[in-house]
């Protein structure tokens, strides 16, 4: 063949799907409430800040994101020096799997993990190993049970998206202490803000205190700086080396980096929406519930909904009923739940609209 060919095993890697865009009709109001964006938008404070940049982009990014790995230190009580700022966590996924897998390596990620997973991981010529999730929650001993000599990296989203589950810490801990030590577990705590459980924890504990465990991060959520591609890592001092000197340098932008810095300062912001997300998702849960359907009990900022396999009555029904009304849900059957849709947490008439909608459609003929 005369013209370039891609790396073995790219062309056998499935593209990331995002969540649908609504298309605007005329006189039809549409919800987004496929892509786990926060309905409050970002920090008012974070806003202002990007705004006074426009004046200055001639000017670089300073290389190393200082002022934003510096916040982010004051703000967990962490040493910046073990920080490394990215564009989104996305990309400090991609630069672990380069730094630390190729060809011949194994990654495990779990059923219904981040689809970025087997896409880094396969990208790097390793392949994905796939483990079993118990009640669409990531199973510990299953995980423990796909390890072998090949695996150099584990990956784990606490809490899950798709599914809105969590491993406890504890299970966390027995994780690692599992793992061969060469094996990198990278905790990616994209959702964490939402999480109020007493056995839930970040991770940042098995950062501190191990050589082979990264924790990941993003201002997309909770935030809302999702357009700014923003994210970050803690991890040990030899990681955070290795994967600089494969960083692109100048890979943080200058109005992110410092929007950044006004949004995690503005407390009040995170705990208003945190606050908000949690009220909703109970009654969302409760709600839904009582019409039949199935929702698996969620920490984050979305709540995953499980329809019958019943012409007329499938997710895929669903959906197109929802569109419809102008609410636009997430259908997942590339992470292999074609039986469910993950809904956002969006504002309270939005919220009550998919209610109103769900009963419906559970009792239209």
């Amino acid at each position: 063949m005369n013209r370039p060919v891609p790396n073995p095993g790219i062309l056998d890697i499935a593209p990331y799907t995002p969540g649908k865009s609504p298309v605007p009709e005329p006189g039809r109001k549409v919800f987004k409430l496929s892509a786990n964006e926060t309905p409050f938008g970002p920090s008012p404070k974070a806003m202002e800040v990007y705004k006074e940049t426009v004046a200055h982009l001639e000017d670089y990014p300073e290389g190393t994101s200082r002022v934003l790995r510096e916040a982010i230190g004051r703000a967990y009580g962490l040493d910046p020096n073990r920080i490394i700022c990215g564009a989104g966590s996305d990309e400090i996924l991609n630069l672990l799997a380069h730094t630390y897998l190729s060809q011949g390596d194994e990654a495990i990620s779990t059923a219904h993990g981040f689809l970025v997973y087997p896409i880094a991981t396969m990208a790097n010529g390793a392949k994905n190993v796939v483990a079993p999730e118990t009640n669409y929650t990531a199973d510990v001993d299953a995980i423990l049970a796909r390890v072998t000599p090949k695996t150099k990296l584990v990956w784990l989203a606490n809490p899950n998206n798709p599914t809105g589950t969590y491993v406890p810490f504890d299970e966390v801990k027995r994780l690692r202490a599992g793992l061969p030590g060469h094996v990198l577990l990278v905790l990616d705590a994209a959702y964490s803000d939402y999480v109020s459980r007493n056995d839930y924890e970040l991770g940042l504990e098995l950062v501190a205190t191990t050589d082979n465990t990264v924790m990941t991060h993003t201002f997309s959520k909770i935030h809302g700086l999702a357009a700014l591609r923003i994210g970050w890592m803690f991890g040990p001092a030899h990681i955070v080396d290795a994967v600089n000197r494969i960083r692109g340098p100048f890979n943080v932008s200058t109005p992110a980096m410092l929007a950044a810095v006004a949004a995690i300062e503005d407390t009040a912001h995170v705990q208003k929406s945190k606050a908000f997300t949690e009220e909703w998702r109970n009654v969302l849960t409760e709600e839904i519930g009582k019409l039949g359907l199935k929702v698996t009990p969620s920490v984050a900022n979305f709540v995953l909904i499980h329809f019958p396999n019943e012409k007329g009555k499938t997710a895929a029904d669903a959906d197109a009923f929802l569109t419809k009304r102008g609410l636009v849900l997430r259908a997942l059957n590339n992470y292999g739940l074609p039986h469910a849709l993950r809904m956002t947490i969006g504002t309270e008439e939005a919220n009550r609209l998919v209610i109103d909608a769900l009963r419906d459609f559970v009792a239209a003929k």
